[in-house]
């Protein structure tokens, strides 16, 4: 009996100290949910919807103090007008008052003034800026509700960029071996652009334009494609001059699943490649696959390439006799830096262009085909297996990252 009764007042208290534990807990959750009006932190706006049109890249840097803004700094990036890519770019630093932030800077670029006025209101998680930003003549209104801010880890993790750029690749199975990637300050990019005049380089057009990520960087990439017998000279060169941080090969045309490994040997003349002997096995082998004449071949001093043009009776209208002139684009290099025994082929897609090229008049033809539609276009005809059995090489096994 004496067990029964202490048993059950055991249970008694183990139910009263659960039910203390349950009325402590909420409480303890709700005070730790409240803000410590004495912890100072950093908190980020990425975003501004609306600003400047919706064009401006926008990043508001607030310390609190508790939930009271005590400073803020605006970051703008913007197009200078709306038909250039050309960016100019303010910071402000804010005086707060209350909830009105304001203050006046000149831009980074072009010199213009800058006044910033804004009202800054809490609306439940988010946050709502009303006011006007002016530069220069032009004054642009804010209106922009349901803003959401961030924590610095989370703004720093955010601001990562990668520009692909690889000093020093095993091999060139995740970069291509004619495109060269440079990244230089901004105060040097001139005089780098002004080095490559006259230079068989071929620069990508948007190298030239200086995003938000440069600006704020303070340095730019310059992508540029090069026959790769000559991309590691040029790297060794960029790496001398003033400015550069980082050169080395990034990505550009080569896809490893259009791509074939083979032996060098039978190849080469001397420590050159054959390429006339090349062009002749490869257009050999595409005539057949794509039923097509082969009709000229051509290297690209400047990158390399090598481009073949076949034609062939179109089949799709075969009573008009129209003519299908069909070009594919092909890369030869060796398959890793620093020279190999075995070359890499890569193979473009062939482009397919169809014509009225009878006597007589013609037939004009236009093809409005989307992107979509032109992808169709991708089917060779099985002209990367043929090629393989033909230069005795390998694929890459994408799944295990080899050569198979």
């Amino acid at each position: 009996m004496r067990f029964l009764v202490r048993a059950a007042l055991l249970v008694l208290a183990a139910a009263v100290f659960l039910a203390a534990m349950a009325d402590f807990a909420p409480a303890q959750l709700k005070l730790s949910a409240k803000t410590d009006p004495n912890v100072t932190e950093t908190r980020y706006f990425t975003s501004i919807d609306g600003l400047m049109d919706g064009n401006a890249d926008v990043v508001l840097k607030e310390t609190r103090r508790g939930k009271a803004v005590s400073a803020a700094v605006l970051d703008v990036c913007y197009p200078v007008d709306k038909t250039s890519d050309r960016k100019d770019r303010f910071v402000v630093n804010l005086a707060v008052n209350g909830q009105m932030l304001s203050g006046t800077t000149q831009s980074l670029g072009d010199k213009v003034p800058v006044t910033v006025k804004l009202l800054r209101k809490p609306t439940g998680d988010t946050f709502e800026f009303r006011g006007q930003i002016t530069i220069g003549s032009t004054t642009t209104e804010v209106a922009s509700s349901d803003n959401s801010d961030i924590s610095e880890k989370e703004f720093s993790d955010s601001q990562v960029v990668d520009d692909g750029i690889t000093p020093s690749p095993k091999d060139f199975s995740e970069v291509s071996p004619e495109s060269v990637g440079v990244r230089i300050k901004l105060e040097s990019a001139l005089d780098f652009f002004k080095s490559l005049k006259g230079q068989d380089v071929e620069v990508a057009l948007n190298s030239l334009t200086v995003t938000c990520d440069a600006l704020r960087g303070g340095q730019q990439t310059i992508n540029m494609a090069v026959d790769p017998d000559r991309a590691q000279a040029l790297i060794t060169k960029a790496k001398s001059m003033p400015g550069v941080t980082l050169a080395g090969w990034t990505t550009g045309v080569v896809e490893m699943d259009r791509a074939i490994r083979f032996a060098a040997a039978d190849w080469r003349d001397g420590d050159k490649l054959d390429r006339d002997k090349l062009a002749a096995t490869i257009s050999g082998v595409l005539a057949k696959t794509l039923s097509a004449k082969f009709v000229t071949s051509s290297w690209s001093t400047t990158t390399g390439k090598l481009r073949l043009t076949f034609k062939r009776p179109s089949p799709l209208y075969p009573a008009l006799e129209l003519t299908d002139t069909i070009e594919v684009v092909a890369l030869v290099a060796p398959d890793k830096p620093g020279g190999s025994d075995k070359l890499m082929l890569w193979l473009g897609n062939p482009v397919k262009t169809t014509a009225d090229e009878g006597a007589g008049a013609k037939l004009v033809l236009s093809d409005e085909s989307s992107g979509d539609e032109e992808s169709d276009q991708k089917d060779d005809s099985g002209s990367i297996d043929a090629l393989t059995k033909e230069l005795k090489g390998q694929r890459w096994d994408a799944d295990k990252s080899v050569w198979k």
